[in-house]
């Protein structure tokens, strides 16, 4: 064997003599340790030194190729993606853009006034309040509607409800007996499945109120509820530091506790305010009402049992007073349509809220069955 330095041990050839500065970068450094050694790559028997070197350059450059590729199809990949999302969220803008024109220009004008006579509904539906569907003002003007209908031979209030807010019920009452007392045409209140608290306020206003055996009607009470956690903050050592002006300013905090003549002060509130309710139940009922005082105790009753106490005129489904009124069970909706945007915002703000189990009211007093 030769001494040779030139001389490599790949078939036996010379290897020309080069200086590193001519070394191909290709064949030299760590980088060609990182590849698998391919059939190409090795070589056949007998190749020089140049041919192998060539081919591992035409291996790595192939090698090359397909990693930009594959990096070129991930891209055109992600790009389709983005794409295709991005037309989604279109789809959906375009669709929401849509329902609110038709909402604002043409559900609401081109309902044309009934020819035949009809039973006019305002749905009562879900907690009354503010921010709620069932608040004063769409209820109200849906009644103003009904009872501008010329062909309309009743109103009926169609009530789901377990009541609510005290201020929007006392309004929907004030206007049921402006209503009433012209006596146009008889207003019903006829009850689903519940009809309580605030609810049965709203229908106390009525000519009349209809229920099914098993409604669930009453409730006249007046509610507050609240938690108090002055020893939980103690004990785990936090303070609370509220600044107020006025002595009683911060009274119902949960986080102080509630004395003896805060508690009096609060509950002489919810005294005078049941008794708001009982006045106007009695004023709307009059002598249908019996003597059994639990009436006003805020005990809720089936729909057979109200009609024992004077709570419920009649049992009857919203179909069968279809019939008596204008002889077949069909009616017209006279409540105003919710805006797309807006019962959109609402079932978002309500699904964050029971999420978060958070309950978001304007008022502490409730008109609401529990």
């Amino acid at each position: 064997m030769s001494d040779d330095p030139r001389r490599d041990g790949l078939g036996g050839h010379d290897r020309p003599a080069e200086s590193h500065s001519e070394a191909d970068r290709w064949t030299q450094g760590p980088d060609i340790s990182t590849y698998q050694s391919t059939p190409e790559m090795s070589g056949a028997a007998g190749d020089s030194a140049e041919t192998l070197r060539e081919r591992q350059r035409l291996a790595q450059i192939e090698m090359m190729d397909r990693w930009v590729g594959g990096v070129l199809t991930e891209q055109r990949r992600s790009r389709r993606w983005k794409l295709f999302f991005r037309l989604i969220i279109l789809f959906l803008m375009l669709s929401l853009i849509a329902a609110i024109v038709y909402s604002a220009f043409w559900a609401g004008s081109g309902d044309a006034a009934p020819t035949q006579r009809h039973l006019a509904v305002v749905e009562v539906k879900g907690v009354i309040a503010s921010d709620a569907p069932a608040n004063a003002e769409r209820i109200i003007k849906g009644l103003e509607r009904a009872w501008e209908a010329e062909n309309a031979s009743a109103i009926v209030l169609h009530i789901d409800s377990p009541g609510g807010s005290p201020v929007q019920s006392q309004r929907i009452y004030a206007e049921i007996m402006r209503l009433r007392e012209q006596g146009d045409k008889p207003i019903l209140a006829v009850i689903e499945d519940i009809g309580a608290s605030g609810a049965y306020y709203i229908a106390s206003a009525a000519d009349e109120i209809i229920a099914s055996p098993a409604s669930l009607v009453g409730s006249i009470g007046v509610i507050y509820a609240g938690f108090g956690f002055q020893d939980a903050i103690s004990q785990i050592g936090v303070e609370r530091r509220v600044l107020t002006a006025g002595e009683h300013k911060a009274f119902l905090d949960p986080f102080q506790p509630l004395d003896e003549g805060a508690e009096a002060f609060w509950q002489s509130v919810l005294t005078q305010t049941h008794q708001q309710f009982i006045n106007d139940v009695r004023a709307g009922r009059g002598n249908r009402l019996s003597d059994q005082p639990d009436i006003f105790s805020g005990l809720i009753w089936s729909g057979e049992q109200g009609l024992e106490l004077g709570l419920v005129d009649h049992l009857a489904s919203l179909e069968e007073v279809a019939r008596d009124q204008v002889g077949e069970a069909s009616w017209e909706d006279y409540t105003p349509r919710l805006d797309p945007f807006d019962r959109l915002t609402r079932r978002f703000t309500q699904m964050a809220a029971e999420t978060l189990g958070l309950t978001v009211s304007s008022s502490p007093l409730r008109y609401q069955a529990q």
